[in-house]
């Protein structure tokens, strides 16, 4: 039986379509500036509007087609490849006139919500490339959302089962349902949106800076209008993102909750908890310590705390300071926490809270059966029974996860970079963070300064860290592609 491709490319259509749309927003903002750079995304909007339309004509004949979980996995991998090679088209026209690897690395970067960049002078930069690389993250923020709530669940990876209840029953009608649900979360998403923006301005920042930072804040993708990032503003701003920083690395699920009326299950959520207990311990531990080594201002050393750890357990990727100066104990913390990661069905990204608890129960529960062996002990998450399959994918995904990041660190050493830089850069990547550590690719400087082939490696290590790393992997088995 031949694998029947066009419910994807339908949908990939439209959203190339629509991504094409979006491109006339920077297209007025540069028209308003008048520095001529209309054209690029007049140009960049009709390639992407035609071929997006052509393949959504081309294919609507399948639309009504029901979608399995065979091409459920190829929907979601194929739009994480469209839409950055699509997304890279300014970047290769514009003003930044980039190199095709460096354009992609820039565009995946920010689909993905990673927020690392090869740009310098970002200052200088057409507002409308600074305005487009904020509308990637913000768009790449809730389409991982409605990805988390409506098909990992249902591809049962990495443990994201456990939410299928919470996320919907959908398999089967996968298409008109995940409409509904995406626009709830759309409202709740802009709604965010909007009111981190007001914030930004409220607390001094200009109209186009507090937009683009309210996008990359809410997706938690971390891109600046600045090269010193969030270090450019004064202390209000970073009390503004860390809120907001938080609030985006919550469960949406339990957003759509407390509008329909259930206001108890965001706070008696553990997985939310948890990720705000840890998230706060951290932060004063560091705070205490960075107090001691730089005394004389316990606010400054409070705030630069709250926000740097916020700011990299979510996978951010802002920096308000370099915190490489922080001394080694403080910089190993730093690279530790980048594996937490937020919530699931958050805009945060990395290993996440869920998957941390439900191991640590199965360590728990497994020394109680030494202790007792002819005890019966169910483990358990959030009050719940945790189904034997649950677990397996957990313990599948921290095993493809650390060896992932073990391969592509050397990989990455393999084109000639440090150590320091080979493994930080791999975190980065795979955990979508955003800034790695030492003198290249640290929060002071940025990934142009790397070889074409760290650079492929780094956009693969996104693209894979952002779908849960089995959603690729099982692209490359023979039993998947057998009908």
């Amino acid at each position: 039986m031949r694998l029947d491709l066009r419910p994807i490319g339908y949908v990939i259509g439209i959203l190339l379509t629509l991504l094409g749309v979006a491109m006339l927003v920077p297209m007025a903002v540069d028209f308003s500036e008048g520095r001529g750079y209309v054209g690029v995304f007049a140009e960049s909007a009709l390639i992407t509007i035609l071929t997006g339309s052509f393949l959504a004509i081309a294919c609507s004949n399948g639309k009504a087609e029901g979608l399995d979980i065979q091409k459920t996995i190829l929907l979601t991998t194929g739009v994480w490849i469209a839409l950055p090679l699509f997304g890279s088209i300014p970047f290769i026209i514009g003003s930044t006139q980039l190199s095709f690897v460096d354009a992609l690395f820039e565009a995946v970067s920010g689909v993905t919500t990673t927020g690392s960049t090869v740009l310098s002078g970002l200052e200088s930069l057409p507002k409308g490339i600074l305005l487009w690389r904020g509308i990637l993250q913000w768009l790449g923020g809730i389409g991982i959302i409605v990805v988390a709530m409506v098909f990992l669940p249902e591809l049962r990876v990495g443990g994201m089962q456990i939410f299928r209840a919470e996320a919907f029953d959908t398999m089967g009608k996968i298409l008109p349902r995940a409409t509904t649900i995406s626009l709830q979360i759309f409202v709740i998403y802009l709604g965010i949106t909007i009111a981190c923006a007001l914030s930004y301005v409220a607390v001094g920042l200009t109209a186009f800076d507090a937009i683009v930072h309210s996008f990359t804040t809410v997706s938690t993708g971390g891109f600046s209008n600045y090269d010193k990032s969030f270090g450019n503003f004064s202390g209000p701003a970073e009390y503004v993102a860390i809120f907001f920083m938080i609030m985006a690395a919550l469960p949406f699920v339990r957003y759509v909750q407390l509008v329909n009326g259930n206001s108890r299950a965001i706070f008696t959520d553990t997985q939310i908890k948890t990720f705000l207990i840890s998230t706060l311990s951290i932060a004063i531990f560091v705070f205490f310590v960075l107090n001691s080594l730089f005394p004389g201002d316990w606010e400054n050393s409070l705030r630069k705390s709250l926000f740097n750890i916020t700011s990299i357990i979510s996978g951010t990727g802002y920096s308000s300071d370099n915190y490489m100066k922080w001394g080694g104990m403080l910089v190993s913390v730093i690279f530790f926490i980048g594996l937490i990661g937020g919530c699931a069905g958050s805009t945060t990204c990395s290993v996440k809270v869920f998957r941390y608890q439900l191991v640590a129960s199965a360590i728990l529960l497994q020394l109680r059966k030494i202790r007792y062996p002819h005890r019966v002990v169910v483990l358990k998450y959030d009050g719940r029974p945790v189904a034997e399959d649950v677990l397996h994918s957990v313990m599948t995904f921290f095993v493809m996860f650390f060896l992932s990041l073990g391969v592509l660190a050397i990989l990455l050493s393999l084109t000639g970079l440090d150590l320091i830089t080979s493994v930080s850069g791999a975190v980065a990547a795979l955990g979508n963070i955003g800034p790695g550590l030492g003198d290249r690719i640290g929060p002071s400087s940025n990934f142009m300064g790397l070889n074409d082939a760290a650079k492929w490696l780094l956009i693969i290590g996104m693209l894979v860290g952002r779908l849960e790393l089995m959603a690729v992997y099982i692209l490359f088995t023979r039993k998947f592609w057998r009908n």
